[in-house]
This record gives C-alpha cells, sequence and structure tokens, in this order.
C-alpha cells in the first residue's frame, strides 16, 4: 500500500458493527449482568456502567464517521480506538472480581509442586546482572509494540485481511478478560508483598481471602534498578498494575497470537524481527514478578488455542 492509498475508499465497506466491534459488544452485556447481579458488592458499580455507556457512545460514533467517510484510514482509527480502550478495561477486571476469594495461595503451591521453588522467586536471583534485568524488561515493555507493528504490516501489506486481524486479537484479548473477571489471581509482586518473602522462600503459601479488596500494594520490580526499561517498566506499573490478571499470563498469550499472525503473514522478516522481543517476554513475566511460571505455560497454552479457535471461527 503507497502512503496516499490510506485515503482510499473503502469499496465493499461493511455498514454495521465490525465482528470485533461485537465482541465487544458481547463482552459489555456480559459484564453489566455481572454488575448488576453482583451490585451490593461492588464499589462503585455506577461508574462501572457508566463507563460502558461510554465505550458504546465511542463505538456509535466510529461507526457514524466511517459510513460518512469509509475510507481505509477512518477504518485504521475506528479498529485503534478500539485497541486503545483496552488499556480501560484491563483495571475494569480488578473492579469486577476484587469481592471474590483471591487464589494466589494455589497457584504459588502449583509452581511450587512442578519445580520444587518459586521461579519467580528465583529467577531474578539467579540472573541479576544489569544486562539481563534491561533485556527482560526491554522484552516485557515490547508488548504494546509487538501488536502495533503485526496491526500496520497487516493494515498496509495485507489489508484485506487487517480486519480479520484485529478481530484475532482484540477478541483474544476479551477472552482474557472474562477469565480474569472471574478469577482472582494477583500474581506474585502482590501475593509475595502481601505474605512476605520470608514465608514464600519457607514454601508456606497462606490463603488471604478477600485481602486485595481494600489492599493493593505490590513489591518493586526485581532487576537493575537505573535502567532505562526498568524504569519504563515500572511507570506502567504505577500507571494503570493493579492486584488481577494473572492467569493464565494475557502477555504470553497475546504476544503468541503475534507470532502466529506474523507467520501466517507468510513474511520471515516480521518473524524473525518480532521473535527477540516474544522469547524475552515471555521470560520476563516471571523474572519481573508479574506472574507465577504456570501462568506464563498456560498463555503459551491458551494463546495457540485462542488463535485455533478464531481461525475456524472467522473461516465459518
Amino acid at each position: 500500500m503507497k502512503i496516499f492509498d490510506i485515503f482510499q475508499s473503502d469499496k465493499k465497506h461493511r455498514k454495521g458493527l465490525l465482528p470485533l466491534e461485537w465482541i465487544v459488544v458481547a463482552y459489555t452485556l456480559l459484564t453489566t449482568l455481572w454488575i448488576l447481579f453482583a451490585y451490593t458488592e461492588l464499589h462503585n458499580p455506577v461508574a462501572l456502567l457508566l463507563g460502558r455507556a461510554k465505550v458504546m457512545l465511542i463505538m456509535g460514533a466510529m461507526w457514524l464517521v466511517y459510513r460518512l467517510l469509509p475510507c481505509r484510514l477512518v477504518m485504521l482509527v475506528r479498529v485503534g480506538v478500539q485497541m486503545a480502550l483496552l488499556a480501560w478495561w484491563y483495571p475494569d477486571t480488578y473492579e469486577l472480581n476484587r469481592f471474590l476469594p483471591n487464589l494466589d495461595h494455589l497457584f504459588a503451591a502449583y509452581d511450587q509442586a512442578l519445580f520444587g521453588f518459586q521461579p519467580a522467586l528465583r529467577f531474578s536471583q539467579w540472573a541479576h546482572w544489569p544486562l539481563v534485568s534491561e533485556l527482560m524488561d526491554m522484552g516485557y515493555a515490547s508488548y504494546y509494540p509487538m501488536m502495533v507493528v503485526v496491526l500496520l504490516f497487516y493494515f498496509f501489506c495485507r489489508y484485506k485481511e487487517f480486519q480479520q486481524c484485529a478481530t484475532i486479537l482484540i477478541g483474544s484479548f476479551f477472552i482474557y478478560y472474562v477469565v480474569f473477571d472471574f478469577l482472582p489471581v494477583v500474581g506474585p509482586t502482590f501475593y509475595y508483598k502481601a505474605v512476605g518473602l520470608e514465608s514464600i522462600a519457607q514454601g508456606v503459601f497462606p490463603a488471604l481471602g478477600d485481602y486485595f479488596n481494600t489492599h493493593q500494594g505490590c513489591l518493586p520490580s526485581p532487576g537493575y534498578t537505573d535502567g532505562i526499561f526498568y524504569q519504563a517498566v515500572e511507570q506502567a506499573k504505577a500507571a494503570g498494575e493493579r492486584p488481577t490478571a494473572a492467569f493464565p499470563s494475557s502477555h504470553v498469550g497475546i504476544s503468541t497470537i503475534c507470532m502466529l499472525l506474523a507467520w501466517h503473514s507468510r513474511q520471515r522478516k516480521l518473524v524473525w524481527f518480532l521473535l527477540p522481543f516474544y522469547v524475552l517476554l515471555c521470560f520476563a513475566t516471571v523474572y519481573i514478578q508479574a506472574h507465577y511460571a504456570v501462568d506464563a505455560l498456560a498463555g503459551l497454552l491458551t494463546g495457540g488455542l485462542i488463535y485455533l479457535f478464531f481461525r475456524l471461527f472467522l473461516k465459518s
């Protein structure tokens, strides 16, 4: 696609909502029902409902703009708006599950049973060098840039599959969000902080009930604290991290889907470009104590399965 082609009209433009927007609508309806059901348990259900109304209004506005100007640039903006809103939906999962009994003691125990120790505790201790720390933080920080690269590649180089690519990515996020809404696992950085590293090192994993309903403190990431990427990750945590969304690792799952989309494009240069960031990201989720090792393994498995599901679903 040439740069001026972005203003080209979509000859067979879709008049209704896009498949990815119907996925957002379905998730909005599902979580609205959950809010109404758990209304008295939630901290601010009115704000949650109003937020959903705003998302629907934004979606309607973008649909109207595209009906008036059905060109590729507007389609890119339309998809980009939904991608940007994913950052709003993420902390929303905490608001929906915070009153449920926490399950981290089970997942920490699974790691202990599988490995005989806590990988999220030992990994950074074994590989504590500044170079390793920065590489891990660089990998973790590449999560959203990887998605942007894949989406833009499809937009400029395989436009006929652009909507399908966006549907797979956004649909995958909402599948993970459904899990996070009802599976309250917060990850090592929050659980270790609450329990204490001494207890964790001794293999003691107490159940915390609804502790995270009122506590959001987490450990600082291990590693080289003066590193550029370390600071970037810490700033991102301070801006939007919540005690939620640990199992399975959506970072690993979504980045796996990005790699599969890159492979599907048959552009091997894209695959080789993304591969180092993908590998570092998968290890980084455990290194910086965002996830248990079982979370990362589940992210690999679910990422592949979700990708296959959407490939089959979008063909039918």
